[in-house]
């Protein structure tokens, strides 16, 4: 079975969560302070934390925010008060659920079970590509290849080259462009997506001697497969 760690300073709740895990046939650890428990939680292969906001010598929220640098291990926060800023807090650096306490032990065993469960369904991302002809973009990456030369291409060239390949085929217009690979409203000015499909011309079409990139007149560009 799993293996919890629950950091929690008040002793009382701290063993009746124990008592309660275990009975369910999960393994616990304890800790009842932040930096003891921050330090458990990177160096104890666990399964889920539980994790108090208010604790002493570091606080739920600072723990949270330490374990998400090296791990995405599951993390359900308490918090003793019904305050939302609290719960904003503890979601924005990075725990998976909140409870507030007082809290019925069936509904944190049934979040446990869903938190595991996401966990041990998450595959490894696979590594994507696109690829038109002898062009390869690899999306882990962010790389883009023609046959066995890798394109050195800036973050936007990469960008609106990965954009197109994702919608080859398809005629894209200077505005469709625009807003989804600069991301902002179109007010006029289109002269930008001219200049970056002439780099990425550039780059490909006249280095390699293809044509990759299609113009439709009045339309906008194409990649075609």
């Amino acid at each position: 079975m799993a293996k919890i760690l629950i950091i929690e300073d008040e002793l009382k709740i701290a063993r009746f969560l124990e008592l309660e895990l275990k009975h369910e046939g999960y393994e616990v650890l304890i800790c009842g302070d932040g930096r003891n428990g921050l330090n458990k939680a990177l160096n104890e292969d666990v399964d889920l934390i539980i994790l108090d906001i208010m604790l002493p010598g570091l606080n739920g929220i600072e723990v949270c925010r330490r374990i998400r640098l090296e791990s995405q291990v599951p993390i359900i926060m308490l918090t003793a008060k019904d305050d939302v800023s609290d719960k904003v807090a503890g979601l924005d650096t990075g725990a998976d659920d909140y409870m507030t306490k007082p809290f019925a032990i069936e509904e944190l065993l049934a979040r446990i079970r869903v938190a595991l469960n996401r966990k041990k369904n998450q595959k490894e991302p696979k590594i994507e590509t696109l690829q038109v002809g002898d062009l390869k973009l690899n999306l882990a990456s962010r790389s883009a290849y023609y046959k066995d030369d890798e394109l050195v291409l800036t973050k936007k060239e990469y960008e609106l080259l990965e954009y197109m390949l994702r919608n080859k085929n398809f005629v894209l217009s200077r505005e469709q462009l625009l807003n989804h690979v600069w991301d902002y409203e179109y007010f006029g000015d289109t002269n930008v997506v001219d200049v970056y499909i002439r780099y990425l011309r550039q780059k490909i079409d006249e280095k390699y001697g293809i044509h990759l990139i299609s113009t439709v007149r009045g339309v906008g560009y194409i990649i075609k497969d």
